[in-house]
């Protein structure tokens, strides 16, 4: 365990042990929330050295018996023998199937005898075993023998597609990340594992009858000048990033899943989002691709060519693809298909003619048609993006709706069966917060509630259609996560919540019952090494000057549960700090630190931030306001390329702009700006409705103005000495006199789209600036 995660862990677990709550407790703290629970008299104690049984036939059983065994040791240190007994202290046993629990629920009962899991089928069961997990490491976050109070639990799903998406396309991870997904994944009886492996940027899958599309699709350079510097010695060329799953490692991934009662659902993109395959095979596309895009994003014109050629590689890797997948459906994508390509080719126009089509959308479904009955001839069902509605789908088909509800809305009602996983609330590559040291990704937040309160029934379907709605879906893209564990953050807890969502009866779930809940479960993810977001826990502030000497101090949550303790002298907070009411009026300099506790527990690591003159006078860039809003993406610089901490800035796209809102100039006398320079790699976008402020000097400038970004420039700061700096560099400047507040526009000059300058944060300085 490394230190920093050592000081993650530790003031949860240890507060946590100082507040073990009744029995009683441990089943109310389940998540998702069960349909039934109800309390019984009596308690059992699970000691070491307990038994687990399950009949010496049932092979899914005793490998459910081994998982728990596994987590409860690895979590609390409490051994559990699996092995055959009379009178056992856990039994996991086969009931009759049940109408009222359905495929995949199950029973559970603690009663002074002993544990009963029971279920009728290997899902049930394992689900059963997944709560009874929750149950043997109880919030104390103790070691050894637990007590458990007696309950009856029956519970099963809301809906039976409960899905996470990842997006191993566009950035690689190792298989020991994605088994660690699914395993966290399974304690939420989340059960489909969504895997997007081929995407413009990669063909992640080994496909035997076609070895070029890992050699050379599963490899690219990342954009940027760091990127083409960082020269492979055994090369002499600019280092290669990527990777592939090989086939046994795909087998190895499915089996690691089915034993967690996980379904995985390739994703194979068709006929957008193929530049990979294409740049393998350049014969399946219109056009070549020229291998310097691939380290670029946003949406390529790079289209299969919709010939007899292409349809046969296609049927042949699916042909691969369905051995290695035995669930019933294959992702096809279907989505952004930008057909200018398309549009241009004679050949292809002549093909639309030929075929009676209307257009190059019709063609798509044409496309995407002709592989819905190659996979149904094979016993598969097709599914892919909401743009495989337009032009018709056969029936048989299933939609993943993205782009808000309206797909799923319309495939229902046409009598496809369908998922939702609009982008809004479920694309978790957004930003949970506005901290500072949230990872890199999209810019606009989506925090836990907002995934949490989402209604999943849209009001437009009857109850017919209603039928057809197979689930949710969340979905991490991974097009600026570049590190496994920054995906760990983005998708928990938020994956929890929409778990809870698709798993629980509408009428339990409560928000404020939920987030109560929440610091139980992260409590178990941190004990098994895993690092989900605290973001709705962890203590922000906002420090302002008040008079010369004395700053007033704001402290908040996000999630707003509990309360927030504080002390000012550098000590950390305790459960008997003082509790935070009203803003804090201090003397300068003053540390102050603060933490959220509930019951005695903190929810997070203390927030330590020092208040001085100086940092008054300092604004980080997710402090700023970006101007506008309209494209923003929290982006990573781009180097040093060899570190995992680099600088993430905000910015928007379209304009590169940022406020600070009333700043005090008085007694100002320069200011120094942290800046850096990123590749604008975004594939087929043009400087029309780009805000790029022409330039004074070659490279451009860092532009300063006094109250709004029309108003007079203040100072310009050429960004000369940063134009072969890959990381952070500090321009300095020198201001006017200037007195009293002022809302101050951060923006730069520059002649073509390619770099883009980034802001990283902001000083102003009472001394001489050079």
């Amino acid at each position: 365990m490394s230190l920093m995660r050592a000081l993650r862990i530790a003031p949860l677990v240890t507060a946590l042990a100082l507040c073990s709550g009744a029995a009683m407790a441990q089943s109310a703290s389940l998540t998702p929330i069960p349909a039934i629970a109800e309390t019984r008299s009596g308690q059992f104690a699970v000691e070491d050295g307990a038994t687990i049984s399950a009949d010496a036939a049932d092979v899914a059983g005793l490998q459910d018996a081994r998982w728990l065994s596994d987590l409860v040791r690895r979590d609390r240190g409490l051994k559990l023998s699996v092995a055959p007994s009379a009178h056992p202290a856990i039994r996991l046993a086969r009931i009759p199937a049940d109408p009222a629990l359905g495929p995949e629920g199950y029973r559970l009962d603690v009663a002074p005898d002993g544990v009963r899991v029971q279920a009728a089928t290997d899902a049930g069961l394992f689900h059963g075993a997944a709560s009874l997990l929750q149950l043997l490491t109880p919030e104390d976050g103790g070691k050894g023998a637990v007590t458990l109070a007696a309950v009856h639990i029956e519970d099963h799903p809301r809906f039976p597609w409960r899905g996470l998406m990842l997006d191993s396309a566009r950035h690689y991870q190792s298989v020991a990340f994605v088994e660690a997904l699914l395993d966290q994944m399974a304690r939420y009886k989340l059960n489909t594992f969504h895997w997007h492996l081929t995407d413009d940027q990669g063909w992640r899958i080994e496909i035997k009858r076609y070895p070029r599309l890992t050699s050379v699709g599963a490899w690219r350079v990342e954009a940027g000048e760091a990127h083409e510097h960082d020269i492979d010695p055994n090369t002499g060329k600019p280092r290669l990033y990527g990777g592939f799953y090989t086939q046994d490692q795909v087998r190895a991934v499915v089996a690691y899943a089915q034993a967690r009662s996980i379904t995985v659902v390739p994703e194979i993109e068709m006929p957008g989002h193929a530049s990979a395959a294409i740049l393998a095979y350049p014969e399946l596309g219109v056009r070549p691709v020229d291998p310097k895009t691939l380290g670029d994003w946003g949406v390529f014109p790079n289209l299969y060519k919709p010939s007899d050629q292409t349809f046969e590689f296609l049927q042949n890797v699916l042909t691969e693809v369905m051995d290695l997948f035995p669930g019933p459906y294959i992702h096809v994508g279907g989505d952004e298909a930008i057909k200018d390509y398309w549009k241009a080719s004679p050949e292809i126009q002549a093909q639309i003619k030929a075929l009676g089509l209307k257009d190059e959308d019709a063609l798509q479904s044409w496309f995407i048609q002709r592989m819905q009955r190659f996979l149904a001839a094979h016993g598969r069902r097709l599914i892919g993006w909401d743009e495989i509605l337009q032009g018709g789908l056969p029936s048989g088909a299933a939609v993943m709706s993205w782009r808000g509800t309206a797909g799923a809305v319309d495939a229902a009602n046409a009598g496809h069966d369908t998922v939702l996983s609009p982008g809004l609330p479920f694309y978790l590559d957004n930003r949970q917060s506005d901290a500072a040291d949230e990872p890199p990704g999209r810019g606009l937040i989506i925090s836990l509630q907002n995934v949490y309160i989402f209604d999943p029934t849209p009001k437009t379907l009857d109850p017919a259609a209603m039928a057809h709605v197979l689930g949710l879906q969340a979905n991490v893209w991974t097009e600026h996560i570049r590190l496994d564990d920054r995906v760990e953050h983005m998708a928990f807890p938020r994956a929890v919540a929409m778990a809870e969502m698709a798993w629980s009866p509408p009428e339990k779930r409560q928000w404020a019952d939920f987030l109560a809940r929440l610091p139980a479960a992260v409590r178990r993810d941190e004990a098994l090494g895993l690092q989900p977001a605290l973001s709705a826990f962890e203590v922000r502030q906002v420090a302002t000057q008040k008079a010369p000497g004395a700053a007033q101090v704001a402290l908040s949550t996000q999630g707003g549960l509990g309360e927030i303790r504080y002390t000012l002298d550098g000590s950390p907070p305790t459960a008997a700090s003082p509790v935070y009411a009203t803003p804090l009026d201090v003397k300068l300099p003053t540390t102050v630190r603060a933490a959220a506790f509930q019951t005695g527990v903190a929810l997070s690591p203390p927030m330590t931030h020092r208040v001085d003159v100086q940092t008054l006078r300092h604004r980080d860039n997710h402090e700023l306001q970006v101007c506008a809003g309209t494209a923003t993406l929290n982006l990573e610089a781009d180097g040093p390329v060899d570190s995992d901490h680099r600088a993430v800035i905000m910015t928007d796209t379209l304009n590169p702009c940022w406020l600070w809102k009333g700043a005090d100039l008085a007694g100002i006398k320069g200011l120094t700006a942290d800046v850096a320079k990123l590749p604008f790699d975004y594939e087929g976008v043009s400087p029309t409705g780009i805000v790029m402020p022409p330039p004074s000097t070659l490279d451009g400038e860092l532009e300063v103005r006094l109250d709004g970004c029309d108003g007079p420039l203040l100072a310009a700061l050429p960004v000369a000495p940063a134009v072969h700096n890959t990381s952070l560099t500090t321009l300095r400047r020198a201001l006017p006199p200037t007195t009293g507040r002022h809302d101050l526009c951060f923006r730069f000059t520059r002649a073509k789209l390619d770099p883009m300058w980034l802001l990283d944060a902001v000083q102003l300085e009472t001394g001489p600036t050079p």
